[in-house]
């Protein structure tokens, strides 16, 4: 009886494990060089992309916003509504629609990836060509 209540490792869950890592890295690295393009493509130095709250800095940078909104990004909840505000603004920044923005938002591997290997052209900061300044 005690037989039913042994457990078996097939081992199985090891190579699941290393599979799931190995697309969640694929899927960054993607990201990464997404965003290094689109730096890039703003005349920023695209190896920001691989640096921590820099890469923010330069990214409210590229879209005009005021460099103290770093703070804004450490704050729960208030950081959700930043990443959308300054998405959208990024996207508008490329010329791209508040749709793209939000895309950029909530699917970042796509969308950076689109904007930075695709044929859009950074146009200047959309916080200074009239978009809210909150």
């Amino acid at each position: 009886m005690l037989h039913l209540f042994a457990q078996s490792d097939s081992g199985g869950g090891g190579g699941a494990a290393i599979v799931l890592f190995l697309v969640y890295a694929l899927v960054f690295v993607v990201w990464i060089a997404g965003m290094w393009k689109t730096f890039a493509k703003a005349g920023e130095p695209g190896w920001a992309a691989l640096i921590p709250i820099y890469n923010t800095y330069v990214w409210l940078k590229i879209v005009g916003r005021p460099i103290w909104w770093i703070l804004l990004f450490l704050v729960p909840c208030v950081s959700i509504v930043i990443v959308f505000i300054v998405s959208i603004d990024m996207a508008k920044s490329f010329g791209k629609s508040d749709g793209y923005g939000i895309g950029m938002a909530l699917l970042p591997f796509i969308f950076w990836t689109m904007l930075g290997f695709g044929d859009a052209q950074y146009r200047g900061p959309a916080a200074a060509q009239g978009a809210p300044r909150y």
